[in-house]
């Protein structure tokens, strides 16, 4: 039997400093259709959206339900990243995900992912997917791994704040 070669563990690319910069690179989420919404994210925050098209369906002619996985995961995904300090890069280790309403083609799906928790190398987030009149669609939670450079300062110093958490009104 011929000998397999052995590659390197894959690691992700280091994040860009800002979260624009970083829309701007694109990824797996433009090109099923969703974009990162900077206009509506900050430090802790992430909103993307995008419209559901006819290769987002499953034999059900609903949303198929990679696609909330994958809106959702960028958004809080992206969330995470927007609190990286230099040197810093992170990858999700764990993604739950609960179907509550069905989206349909044509629907404007709406996620917005903050991260509840950041520490020296975990970092927790929640996510929730929204239609285009307010309904929740799917809820997430999901916890990723963040590593540094090695010889980097970044790995010196304590993670960077949060931003203070907004309670909903009410």
């Amino acid at each position: 039997m011929p000998r397999r070669e052995v590659l390197p563990e894959p690691r992700p690319t280091r994040p860009l400093p800002d979260l624009l910069r970083a829309a701007r690179r694109g990824g797996f989420h433009a090109e099923v259709g969703f974009r990162i919404d900077t206009a509506r994210s900050r430090r802790g925050v992430c909103v993307v959206t995008g419209k559901v098209e006819r290769r987002h369906l499953n034999i059900n002619e609903v949303v198929h339900g990679g696609v909330y996985a994958t809106i959702l995961d960028t958004a809080m995904g992206a969330s995470v990243v927007s609190l990286l300090a230099e040197g810093e890069t992170t990858a999700t280790t764990s993604l739950y995900v609960e179907f509550l309403r069905a989206a349909r083609r044509g629907d404007e799906l709406t996620a917005r992912g903050e991260v509840l928790r950041r520490g020296r190398h975990l970092a927790f987030a929640e996510g929730n997917l929204f239609d285009a009149e307010g309904r929740r669609l799917s809820q997430a939670r999901g916890t990723w791994y963040i590593w540094s450079d090695t010889g980097s300062r970044a790995s010196a110093r304590a993670p960077p704040a949060l931003p203070a958490r907004r309670r909903p009104a009410g």
